[in-house]
């Protein structure tokens, strides 16, 4: 630690010092007799330019400057899971109602935990390398070599209880205590990038099947107040097929972060039968916290999801909102008297979103293991305008857009994912996926999903200003077909107990299910059966079968894809 500097001039979360010796940009300071923590972000001419993290007031010129020499780091170990943090990753659970500058350690609560080794002293082990693993940890918990150290195992701990600070083994001379610590800035370096590969189950849908995104993969979410972005979010996190949960409020509302974590804790986990949140960090940096810690929580999140991924394990990313996280960026390059672009914000803001997507991938770790960090993030344009700047740069470099419409929300149409508006860049990679896997028929559904949305979009909009019955009898089947299509596939209720989440084979069920319907009523149309028969017959068999079929009761919609079947067979007889 450095010390000897003086602060020079504060404007909010801006602070200037000087009479400080050379010192690195990224570098963290202590400021003030508070000790309240900084980041160089900038030096000119002697002046040191320094973005705080926490609350400045009662920050004043003159006051000392302490020079930490390190960079911006997350102390990773087995608490973090279920554990909340704030955007610096210091823990919440037993901190008091507001934060004082300087008095929350930065470290995990304490506790000890069975270490068993997987090695024997004088082996050979590289970087990534497994020494042993943790038990009860709630996942797989792999100690491992840290990517800075490899060589021969001198010491080696034995089986039995570890405390978090503890070293485990000493490896080429360096020791690997049980918790280390990262640069939240510094992707952790991996053996291999692989392509996309299967696809992230994310339960929902209108997701899964119009437009998926393949592990290691990115995604955005945007859309305008009272879409529902906070809920899809949510019912990823706990519905999607990832060993862990990284779940970041980023500059949202505390009441919605405590509904996320009532919800956590209270809901079973389907993978493991025990609490949700037993496998979920949860990263709190709420509107009433500092705004320039907004931009350090979503990075701490990807070092924590990257900590857990070179263990072998895929981790998903959900970020809410990283609209609140470019807010933060621009605030603070206004108050540097950065040149701003679009809408103020600065002109780096693509390059930074860039860097933030790009630690999203599918990868071979250090040791050997295949894991990936899958990031979704919710973007919240002011009024709804998804031609704003963080919305469009945010499309350059995510894999999928899941854009959520006002009028699907304002109709109770959950999710409101609009299938005109989004898009995903994997649905070729997931076809072959899925074929691989034993369901060649995949792309051919989702295909004749999507255009049949897409014709009855057209020919509503047709049957608005010439009357329903003007159409064909051909073109009112597809009107029917985006209805059914509408009410019995892609609706979806996050309350249900049957219909919250949706297994690969039950969507495919659905799916096939709808689409047979579809296709008898246009054959009925073709041997000429009235479209008003058709349109008045009962399809609520159907309509219904995604909330009466219980969740794994595959026999239940075949039953009721039969028996409406017969109904439609019985009007093409009558007719």
């Amino acid at each position: 630690m450095t010390a000897g500097g003086q602060v020079h001039r504060v404007q909010g979360p801006l602070v200037e010092a000087a009479g400080l010796p050379e010192v690195a940009v990224s570098s963290l300071v202590r400021l003030g007799a508070r000790r309240v923590l900084g980041e160089i972000v900038g030096t000119r001419e002697g002046v040191v330019t320094v973005e705080a993290y926490e609350y400045t007031g009662g920050l004043r010129p003159g006051d000392p400057v302490a020079v930490l020499g390190v960079p911006l780091s997350a102390r990773l170990g087995p608490g973090l899971l279920g554990g909340v943090f704030d955007g610096l990753l210091r823990p919440l659970s037993d901190a008091p109602a507001w934060l004082e500058a300087g008095t929350v350690p930065d470290r995990l609560p304490p506790e000890r935990r069975a270490f068993v080794p997987g090695v024997r002293e004088g082996e050979v082990v590289g970087a990534g390398a497994e020494l042993g693993v943790l038990r009860g940890a709630g996942v797989v918990h792999r100690v491992l070599v840290p990517p800075t150290a490899e060589g021969r195992v001198e010491a080696l701990r034995g089986e039995g209880p570890c405390g978090d600070d503890d070293v485990v083994a000493v490896v080429g001379g360096v020791d690997v205590p049980l918790t280390t610590s990262w640069p939240v800035r510094r992707p952790r370096p991996v053996r291999e990038r692989l392509a996309a590969g299967p696809p992230m189950i994310t339960g929902q849908r209108v997701v899964d099947l119009l437009f998926p995104v393949a592990r290691g993969g990115s995604a955005c979410v945007p859309g305008g107040f009272g879409t529902g972005k906070t809920v899809l979010l949510q019912q990823l996190a706990k519905w999607c097929d990832a060993d862990v949960i990284v779940y970041v409020g980023c500059g949202e509302r505390g009441n919605e972060m405590a509904d996320v974590l009532q919800e956590f804790a209270a809901l079973s986990d389907p993978r493991t039968g025990g609490r949700l949140l037993d496998r979920t960090v949860v990263i709190a940096n709420t509107s009433n916290m500092p705004v320039t810690a907004r931009e350090s929580a979503v990075a701490s999140a990807l070092t924590v999801a990257e900590y857990y991924r070179d263990m072998g394990l895929h981790v998903v990313v959900i970020a809410d909102s990283t609209s609140r996280w470019a807010e933060a960026l621009r605030e603070f390059s206004s108050r540097t008297g950065d040149l701003p672009a679009e809408e103020g914000y600065p002109a780096s803001l693509s390059s930074a979103l860039a860097a933030l997507y790009e630690r999203a991938a599918r990868v071979v770790t250090m040791g050997g293991r295949e894991g990936s960090v899958t990031l979704v993030g919710a973007v919240s344009p002011p009024g709804g305008d998804l031609t704003e700047p963080v919305t469009t740069l945010t499309q350059r470099f995510v894999r999928a857009t899941w854009s959520l419409d006002r009028d699907l929300a304002y109709a109770r149409h959950y999710p409101a994912v609009s299938w005109g508006a989004s898009y995903s860049r994997d649905v070729d990679l997931v076809a072959a996926w899925y074929a691989d896997a034993g369901d060649p028929g995949w792309a051919a559904r989702r295909a004749a999903v999507a255009g049949l949305l897409a014709e009855a979009d057209r020919l509503a909009a047709l049957a608005e200003l010439l009357g329903v019955t003007s159409l064909p009898g051909h073109e009112r089947m597809v009107l029917l077909a985006g209805r059914l299509l509408r009410e019995g596939l892609l609706q979806q209720s996050a309350l249900s107990e049957r219909d919250a989440a949706s297994s690969p084979a039950r969507s495919a069920a659905l799916t096939g299910m709808m689409l047979d319907v579809v296709t008898a009523c246009q054959d009925l149309v073709a041997r000429g059966v009235p479209a008003t028969t058709i349109e008045e017959a009962d399809f609520s068999p159907v309509l219904r079968a995604r909330e009466d079929a219980g969740a794994d009761d595959l026999g239940e919609i075949e039953r009721r894809r039969r028996a409406v079947l017969g109904m439609l067979r019985s009007l093409g007889e009558a007719t």
